[in-house]
């Protein structure tokens, strides 16, 4: 535990140079950029507690101590300065903040003494007209969401994955709000998973796409296949989605079975109903690879069948066209004494010749397919 605090007093600069007298908690970025906080608010029996202006972290935790509730902190990409006040404020965890800040995390499930520190890797599909091999089929964003018992912050990196319509439905639900922070837990999770099942959806409309494609038969009854590359780009984009959704079954089962102090009886139940959407995502998500090597292959496989029945063809076109070849280069030799050469229908006898034996020729190779 010594060595926790010594880690804690490391990454927290002093108080009185993280908080101004307004509460303030930004000192990095210039005036006329925003915050990293895009929203504050206290709650109390599920109610939003309206405030006269905007609340700072700091005034938001001193109203919770001082009249109950939790606090919910919303934050979009802070810097460390930015953080680090709120991180000493609510005594997070120096790892957890790290974190936090510096993004590009695996799906996780943490526990500290007095706080749970949970990841979270949000899904979003690109709609695209075609694909191609340059199509960029899914976008990652990144949620960290700390737990504590009168507290619940939220971390978010990227474009996507905005929790604001998310807080107004909690809103709209004061009954479950009033759960307290592990109830907004589990509405992140089931949201995110709700998430991956929409882009599951939309990605399987791709790979069905692809197969058609692959499968339907071309000029002549053989399929020649698509642009391989094609196949690889969304090979990628669902490896990307994999490592999304994967590991995040074992936290989401860690929720759903064991005992928490942070969170809710009532609502550890509700995290069963996300950990199976999520296993039936994660199933949905290998079948894609799966299905996509299966795919790439028989692609491959099609290509070199049009290859060897371009080079048939070619090679029975070869020896149609060697038998007149043949004849005129032996009757081009210039010999004085060659049969027929001074006889009067000698030329019509010959291009009868090549041209029966090419028809000949020509009739039994298209007879055993060849043509």
């Amino acid at each position: 535990m010594s060595m926790i605090r010594d880690l804690r007093a490391a990454v927290r600069p002093s108080r009185p140079s993280l908080r101004k007298d307004t509460g303030a908690y930004d000192t990095t970025r210039d005036p006329g950029t925003p915050s990293a906080v895009v929203d504050c608010a206290v709650y109390r029996d599920g109610t939003r507690v309206v405030t006269p202006k905007p609340l700072t972290p700091h005034e938001a935790m001193r109203q919770v101590r001082r009249d109950g509730g939790f606090v919910w902190i919303g934050l979009h990409e802070p810097t460390e300065a930015e953080f680090a006040g709120i991180a000493s404020e609510f005594g997070l965890h120096p790892l957890a903040v790290e974190d936090a800040v510096q993004a590009h995390q695996r799906p996780k499930l943490e526990r500290y003494d007095d706080s749970l520190f949970t990841v979270f890797k949000t899904i979003h599909y690109v709609e695209h007209d075609q694909l191609t091999a340059n199509s960029e089929v899914v976008e990652t964003g990144e949620v960290m969401c700390f737990t504590g018992r009168d507290f619940f912050i939220t971390v978010r990196h990227g474009g996507q994955g905005s929790l604001r319509a998310l807080r107004h439905r909690l809103q709209d639900d004061p009954e479950l709000l009033a759960r307290g922070p592990s109830a907004v837990l589990h509405s992140i999770a089931d949201h995110v998973v709700d998430g991956y099942v929409a882009v599951a959806d939309a990605v399987q409309d791709d790979i069905d796409e692809v197969e058609t494609e692959v499968f339907s038969p071309g000029r002549g009854g053989i399929s020649r296949g698509v642009d391989s590359a094609r196949i690889y780009q969304l090979k990628r984009e669902v490896l990307e989605f994999k490592r999304a959704v994967s590991p995040l079954l074992r936290p989401m089962q860690l929720l759903s079975e064991r005992p928490m102090r942070l969170v809710d009886p009532d609502i550890q139940k509700y995290f069963r109903d996300v950990a199976d959407h999520l296993a039936r995502v994660q199933e949905q998500v290998i079948g894609f690879d799966e299905l996509l090597n299966s795919i790439l292959q028989a692609n491959l496989a099609q290509a070199s069948v049009a290859q060897n029945e371009d080079m048939r063809k070619i090679t029975a076109w070869a020896a149609i066209i060697a038998v007149p070849t043949m004849v005129c280069g032996v009757y081009g030799m210039n010999f004085e004494h060659m049969p027929e050469l001074h006889w009067r229908y000698g030329y019509p006898m010959v291009m009868t010749f090549i041209v029966g034996v090419c028809l000949t020729i020509h009739r039994t190779l298209k007879r055993n397919g060849w043509l």
